[in-house]
């Protein structure tokens, strides 16, 4: 997808504005207090904030934002609408540090804004991943420094061996799943175990679904739980079935 990043939405807060109500308001506004779609006047008063609507039934005022994570922000609209463009339109993401360059906002407010857009753009109703005749792939990997390192058993911590490499026991440990021509879904978790992948993976992912690991024992008692699991041994490159 490419931005055209002269569009007036992205500069002009009243064309922000307007593309955000045509979005969100597509056959006038409403309510968001009574839901009320008539008798709602804009006020236009030199002593009223730009975009401020009152409800004539229940005497509430509202504009766009209200219900949104772009709600009692001070951020310009324009700011916002180029946020989302650019973290809807990366396929890699796009980090704070970068909506900071480009937004000439300070960090801070990059910060703020690419989380709550990031919640904006959860699904609040996921459903799961795969299905009858379809791959799963699931995997863990290791991002970024954790805050406490990792713990062996007996509570003692993972040290750094003498080539200064400790694996992943100072990264943030991540598990994804992959339906094999779909979505993807991942979290992090601070213990790696059979229990908690166990749980992110038959909570995302049908049963009717045939699994793809490495071979972990992660996976081995949770393969029975679907249709088929089947595992690939990463340096001879064979997949052999176990379940």
């Amino acid at each position: 997808m490419t931005i055209n990043l002269t569009d007036p939405i992205f500069h002009d807060e009243q064309v922000a504005r307007q593309h955000l109500e045509a979005i969100r308001w597509p056959n006038g506004p409403f309510c968001p207090h009574c839901g009320s779609v008539e008798n709602i006047t804009r006020m236009q008063g030199e002593s009223h904030r730009a975009g401020l609507h009152q409800c004539n039934a229940c005497r509430g005022h509202c504009t766009v934002t209200n219900g949104t994570v772009m709600e009692r922000s001070h951020i310009p609209l324009a700011k916002w609408v180029l946020g989302f463009h650019l973290m809807a339109a990366s396929k890699k993401g796009v980090s704070a540090h970068q909506l900071h360059r480009m937004l000439e906002v300070t960090y801070k407010t990059a910060w703020f804004m690419a989380h709550r857009i990031r919640e904006a753009m959860r699904d609040e109703r996921p459903i799961p991943l795969g299905g009858e005749g379809k791959i799963v792939e699931a995997d863990e990997a290791h991002h970024g420094k954790r805050e406490t390192p990792a713990k062996l058993s007996r509570g003692r911590i993972r040290r750094p061996t003498k080539s200064g490499r400790s694996g992943g026991a100072d990264k943030r440990p991540i598990v994804a799943l992959v339906e094999r021509g779909g979505e993807v879904r991942a979290t992090h978790m601070s213990t790696v175990n059979a229990k908690n992948v166990r749980d992110f993976v038959v909570r995302n992912a049908s049963r009717k679904s045939r699994l793809h690991t490495d071979e972990s024992r992660l996976y081995d008692a949770m393969g029975t739980e679907f249709a088929a699991h089947e595992t690939v041994n990463h340096g001879a490159r064979n997949t052999r079935v176990a379940t």
